[in-house]
């Protein structure tokens, strides 16, 4: 918690200065109307005491009151206002760590405890920054306040009130005990029902078409039912607050008059009236102490669950990025265009074994080199490490020349049209989603996007769309066909206009018509480029200028179709799996 409210500036430091002063002077008004009251109940019983003076003294109790309400105000906006400030600080921190990291790094956090991170356990914090700064100095300022004012009234009144305090206290240190080993509970309970309801809407249509409606429903309410019986477990248990609350207050003011009245009964009639004064006002300032007390109580209780979303929090902030950003940012060889890999291997870091191994190769500018194999032979991952999603275990991975861990991930970045194996869309248009990014170029124009979109054979679709090229695209491209976004997709690494292309298995979702032309079109237009290409299809990488084949990730073969054919027989069997003997020959 400490570490972030450091994120605190002077100007925040400032304003709880101000905001610490008007609780001062709000307390000091609140408790200043006993004494008025006080005052009243003396002039009252007083012959001869003139209205005047009393109306006098209720007016300054209302100025008071009404001083109180404006500093109070005052002050719980400036609490406010720094305490938003604050999550708004400590949430883009989160959101830049995570823009941050690398895909190992977001794979030791689930998606939805991230949401949860960023969202409910920031907001723990905020609550406790919004009531501690009003609460937490006001509640101990009032109680050291109103004990001295009531030391001197009596050590009868004062032991009834210190019995109260601490029955008070009792009740809320064992409600302690119970709740707060619950509420790290509570924070997972809520990231697993983020998840399942993620999963649940991300997955809706396979859901729908194995009738699993049910089986989801059952999944998420055991999940909902373990969180809802927790929270009402603790809600249940800081009930018993409210009734313990008014059975000790008002406990506390009929002990106090109950003895009040013994001690009257028993003074000397020249006290009695001093006496009745000083319950009257004891009373008041003991109500003041209970309330207190019930505060700091309440603050405590907030304090731990606060406390397990400030190291949920910290644990994301504190995860050390396990890819460095370089520092090149221009090429320093004559090499433009080219990758090459030198004896590169690589596992997960939690991984025993390695998923590729010992991989060379070298595509020079213009070059098609396609990637090809069995599922899970490690294709996807080795162009992964072009643009740096992951760090090579062994070896060296070069662009221009120049290990990638050199270039900053911007510059990197810009010299890579990337286009996933899941097509990606983001909620906006069809221009916003095909010209995004930065490209290092400043903004990528209209005529750009246009041509992009059609050399990506998406022309034809998205001029059908009701706005044309300013439509609509729903978040994750849930109005469009998978291959209409697939081709959007490949229009956004078009538009970008790169030195080097990665298209990992994204022409899956196309007709073998629409692939055939799209790569015609776009071998033309990308000529000065070097395309990566990782495919299933045969048709859409034997005309590539070496194709590269990957066995349990090692590299069993490598050349041109024609050249695998003869000496390779993983790449012979998969071509067969997909085209019979006469139609590769006549190929």
């Amino acid at each position: 918690m400490i570490k972030l409210l450091k994120s605190f500036e002077k100007k925040e430091w400032l304003l709880a200065v101000i905001c610490f002063l008007l609780v001062v002077f709000q307390v000091a008004l609140e408790l200043k109307m006993p004494d008025y009251m006080s005052e009243i109940t003396v002039l009252v019983q007083t012959e001869g005491s003139e209205m005047k003076d009393i109306l006098i003294n209720g007016g300054y109790m209302l100025l008071c009151a009404l001083g109180s309400l404006v500093m109070a105000v005052i002050s719980g906006y400036i609490a406010s206002k720094i305490s938003a400030n604050f999550s708004m600080k400590i949430r883009k921190k989160i959101f830049d760590k995570v823009e941050c990291m690398a895909m190992q790094e977001v794979k030791q956090f689930s998606t939805s405890s991230l949401i949860t991170r960023t969202t409910n356990d920031v907001t723990q914090i905020e609550m406790l920054i919004a009531m501690g700064l009003q609460l937490l100095i006001k509640a101990p300022i009032t109680a050291i306040w109103a004990i001295t004012k009531i030391l001197n009234k009596g050590w009868q009144w004062s032991l009834i009130t210190g019995v109260a305090v601490m029955v008070l206290l009792s009740v809320v240190a064992i409600l302690m005990v119970i709740v707060l080993p619950r509420f790290k509970v509570v924070q997972k309970l809520i990231d697993r029902v983020n998840g399942i309801t993620r999963e649940n809407l991300t997955g809706i249509r396979v859901v729908r078409a194995f009738n699993a409606e049910k089986y989801q429903e059952e999944k998420f309410e055991k999940t909902n039912d373990e969180l809802t019986n927790l929270q009402l477990f603790n809600q249940k248990k800081f009930a018993v607050m409210q009734p313990v609350m008014y059975l000790v207050m008002y406990g506390l003011t009929l002990a106090i008059y109950f003895m009040g009245a013994y001690l009257i009964k028993d003074a000397m009639m020249v006290e009695k009236l001093s006496l009745f004064g000083d319950m009257v006002v004891f009373s008041s300032y003991a109500m003041q102490v209970i309330m207190s007390f019930l505060m700091l109580a309440m603050i405590f209780m907030m304090i731990p669950r606060a406390g397990v979303s400030a190291n949920r929090i910290n644990e994301v902030l504190d995860t050390e990025i396990s890819i460095k950003d370089g520092h090149l940012k221009e090429n320093k060889t004559n090499e433009i265009g080219t990758v090459e890999f030198r004896n590169v291997s690589f596992k997960y870091p939690d991984a025993d074994e390695y998923l590729l191994e010992n991989i060379s190769f070298k595509a020079e500018r213009g070059d098609t080199v396609a990637f090809i194999g069995s599922t899970g032979s490690g294709k996807s991952t080795l162009i992964n490490l072009v643009p740096r999603f992951y760090d090579a275990t062994e070896g060296e991975v070069l662009i221009d020349g120049v290990n990638v861990k050199e270039y900053s991930e911007e510059f990197l970045h810009n010299k890579i049209g990337y286009v996933p194996q899941k097509a990606v869309m983001f909620d906006g248009t069809v221009k916003s989603n095909v010209g995004y990014g930065d490209n290092g170029k400043g903004e990528i124009s209209e005529e750009k996007i246009k041509q992009a979109i059609e050399v990506a054979q998406g022309k034809d679709f998205v001029e059908k769309m009701e706005n044309q090229y300013d439509s609509h695209m729903a978040s994750g491209g849930t109005n469009v066909s998978g291959g209409q976004k697939q081709r959007l997709a490949i229009a956004r690494a078009i538009a970008k206009d790169p030195e080097i292309y990665i298209f990992d298995d994204s022409f899956s979702a196309l007709d073998y018509k629409t692939d055939a032309i799209l790569r015609k079109k776009l071998k033309e237009y990308t000529k000065d480029a070097t395309s990566l290409i990782v495919a299933q299809r045969i048709g859409t990488i034997m005309n590539s200028d070496k194709i590269i084949v990957l066995d349990e990730g090692k590299v069993v073969g490598a050349g041109t179709h024609k050249e695998l054919l003869k000496n390779c027989e993983v790449y012979k069997q998969i071509a067969l799996s997909q085209l019979s003997k006469e139609e590769l020959e006549n190929e």
